[in-house]
């Protein structure tokens, strides 16, 4: 009888463990997306394409974490996670047009010197 309770005790132990560590890992994934999103806040102006490129790569990753877990979440969280994403989308998009929108005026810049430089040529 008293095995039966130790086994009982152990298996209940057991659950309990295996319970905590999947709700801590759904929730991980939750707060590694929310670190993320902040991340690109508040650092992603000061981006070059090497670190949208890391950056795009990151939020893959995240994102297949948070999609092992799927099944997992409360409508409430995955609210939130919709949330998240599209706040990550939305500065990954921002930085994006930004990053057209620099190069555009670096080429607009170099092609007004090579008009000039070309006109100068004929001046002389």
């Amino acid at each position: 009888m008293m095995m039966k309770r130790n086994l009982k005790y152990w298996l209940m132990c057991g659950a309990i463990v295996m319970l905590l560590a999947s709700c801590s890992t759904k929730q991980h994934a939750i707060n590694q997306l929310e670190s993320f999103s902040y991340e690109l806040r508040d650092h992603s102006r000061y981006y070059d394409m090497e670190d949208w490129e890391r950056a795009g790569d990151k939020f893959v990753k995240i994102t297949k974490k948070v999609r092992n877990h799927e099944a997992d979440y409360t409508p409430e969280e995955k609210a939130r996670i919709g949330r998240l994403e599209g706040e990550c989308v939305g500065y990954m998009a921002r930085g994006a047009m930004d990053n057209i929108s620099d190069r555009l005026r670096g080429i607009y810049n170099e092609l007004k010197g090579i008009i000039e430089g070309f006109d100068d040529a004929f001046k002389k």
